[in-house]
């Protein structure tokens, strides 16, 4: 049951965080108790129900219990790692929250009149909630007892389903908690979030794990492909710390103890760890947290980790981890898409490309499977300046193209993940997937998707060669290889790759358009960004409460000959496949859990999560 499902067991911890329930069951009581029968219903619920809770907080003094999250309350992240069936079946918890308000009225009744606890009334369905400032949300307040046990267990269906979504099934059996809740103090000041009772909070953040491996219909034929190299990747912007003391403003829905990295950490770690990735892609790391915390962490969980700051005075970058138990690198190319002198690459943005080598079992020696090329970027996020993060990309794509090639010219399987910031089917997501496109004249803005500045007057428009020559790299985002004739005063050679050509002579070399830029490798989304099921877009961030796709896991595939469906290339699997994704969420779901950040996710992006197989080939011998 160690897998069961990880915002669920958020959901469970929050809901018995002491604070906000002890500040919420013994403000009713303060105007008609007096302080000795405060202290006793108080070491009453904290004998009965603390003993899960961190030594710190086992008997805080009443009158000083915040209604706040504290780093105290950290110290028992712990819960965080056991199971919903733990939480219910264990000795010291099996008590519920109707038991406990059972116990209560108990003891107020034995008590004289004038001292009797404040009769225990049902919350009202529609309860407004007292917004702080000028938040343009509703806080929610982490949701209590009495909401969890209220809520009916999830059908899980199909023989391939997640090891965490199983347990999760499995938890609610026949020790399946009341569906009716049970009664619950109310007063005044005590006011909650107006979320519906029939959605409660580890319903709205459900993310299922979409298998996509094998069909009922396909079994037969399935059983005759060659095995797989199964693994797993996930791309994360985890939010750095420094970007979110600069943005408050961006964050003003949220309670600030939420925002504390001391809070988020814990939270981010566990989540990597419960969904126990084998490639991990990190954006918006900041260097002295990674240095300090998460690489060490990262390698207690077998990760072997490679950083690129920003460059700059940027303190963020990206990381790749992967575990050396299932990889060996092969080679590792970090990119600064800064270049001097350059208006089109002025930004301090960088990217990661590693070249894996997968380690099959021993069982397998007499087989074989193909390098992983695994590369990650944030690209820049200015809505206005289409035209850099084009440059961005290609610089991206040569890389790739320099490191992912096979000396027989084709190339190896890749994955590319990151946050892109552009927005699916916007001009810079269909040059990727679709390899090509034409951006001559093309509004600069209008190339990301992220917002409509078509109403300015004068927008800055791509104009062609988008890049110079000096760069280095072609039209078709490869850098220059093409040999130059011999000469006497120079070498009969040219360098493999240039970061820049200042020679004006070679320059008239490197192949131009007017105005197209393409790429050759086969690249498709793991995700459609789009969920029929609800009839919503997909979204992986939330700036200002607005939903948006940004982030995304591409990976190489076989295009379809002839193959195009409105204006998309479509793609089959060839030698990696797609085996598995956890489903994203729409805008309307995570305004009901307060956008993000939210005390379950601490990013203000979901992290994406992708199963994949590489087929194992046998070796030829001789």
């Amino acid at each position: 049951m160690a897998d069961a499902f990880f915002t669920c067991r958020k959901n469970v911890l929050l809901a018995k965080s002491t604070s906000t329930q002890i500040e919420g069951i013994f403000a009713a009581t303060r105007g008609n108790s007096v302080q000795e029968e405060q202290e006793a219903l108080l070491q009453q619920w904290l004998e009965e129900g603390a003993g899960n809770l961190p030594a710190s907080e086992s008997a805080p003094a009443v009158g000083k219990v915040s209604a706040t999250l504290t780093s105290d309350w950290l110290e028992g992240s712990e819960l965080l790692m056991s199971s919903l069936s733990d939480l219910n079946s264990a000795p010291e918890v099996t008590w519920c929250a109707g038991q406990q308000l059972t116990e209560l009225c108990a003891l107020a009744s034995s008590e004289p009149q004038d001292h009797a606890v404040t009769k225990l009334e049902k919350l009202p369905a529609e309860k407004t909630v007292a917004v702080v400032g000028s938040a343009p949300w509703a806080a929610v307040v982490p949701q209590t007892d009495h909401q969890m046990v209220g809520c009916a267990p999830i059908g899980v269906g199909g023989q391939h389903e997640d090891p965490a979504v199983l347990a999760w099934s499995l938890a609610g059996g026949a020790e399946m908690v009341p569906t009716e809740p049970p009664a619950w103090p109310v007063q005044d000041a005590v006011q909650f979030c107006p979320l519906l009772e029939e959605v409660p909070y580890h319903e709205i953040l459900w993310r299922d794990w979409e298998d996509l491996s094998v069909q009922p219909c396909e079994l037969e034929q399935a059983s005759k492909n060659p095995p797989l190299f199964e693994f797993r990747v996930m791309s994360y912007n985890i939010l750095a710390q420094d970007l979110v003391e600069q943005g408050h403003d961006l964050y003003i829905h949220c309670h600030p103890d939420i925002l504390n990295w001391d809070y988020r950490l814990p939270n981010i770690l566990q989540e990597i760890q419960h969904w126990d990735p084998d490639v991990l892609c990190l954006q918006e790391v900041q260097e002295n947290h990674y240095w300090e915390q998460l690489e060490p962490a990262f390698k207690k969980m077998g990760f072997a980790c490679f950083y690129k700051r920003r460059t700059g005075r940027k303190t963020d970058g990206c990381a790749v981890c992967f575990k050396d138990s299932r990889f060996q690198l092969i080679s590792v190319s970090p990119i600064e898409y800064f270049r001097p002198g350059l208006d089109v690459l002025n930004r301090d943005n960088v990217g990661l490309v590693l070249l894996l080598q997968p380690l099959l079992p021993e069982c397998l020696d007499l087989k074989a499977v193909s390098p992983l090329c695994v590369a990650n970027t944030h690209v820049l996020f200015n809505p206005r300046r289409g035209d850099i993060k084009l440059a961005q990309m290609a610089l991206l794509l040569a890389e790739i193209d320099k490191i992912a090639k096979t000396p027989e010219g084709s190339y190896y399987p890749v994955i590319l993940c990151g946050d892109l910031n552009s927005v699916p089917d916007s001009p810079l997501y269909k040059f990727i997937r679709n390899g090509q496109l034409s951006y001559h004249g093309m509004p600069a803005w209008k190339v990301s998707g992220q917002e409509d500045f078509s109403q300015q007057l004068h927008s800055r428009k791509l104009v062609a060669p988008l890049w110079p020559c000096s760069l280095g790299v072609t039209d078709n985002c490869q850098y220059v290889t093409r040999c130059q004739p011999k000469k006497q005063d120079r070498p009969a050679y040219w360098p493999k790759h240039a970061a820049v050509v200042n020679d004006p002579e070679l320059q008239p070399l490197i192949p131009r358009s007017s105005g197209v830029i393409q790429h050759g490798l086969n690249l498709t989304s793991v995700y459609s960004h789009y969920l029929p099921q609800r009839g919503r877009s997909e979204v992986t961030t939330m700036p200002m409460g607005l939903g948006a796709t940004v982030d995304y896991i591409f990976y190489s595939a076989e295009p379809v000959e002839n193959g195009r469906r409105g204006g998309r290339r479509l793609y089959r699997d060839g030698v990696l496949k797609l085996l598995g994704r956890l489903s994203l969420l729409s805008e309307d779901v995570l305004l009901m859990a307060n956008g993000l950040p939210n005390p379950f996710c601490s990013s203000d992006h979901l992290c994406l999560l992708a199963s994949f197989g590489l087929e194992v080939s046998s070796l030829r011998e001789g």
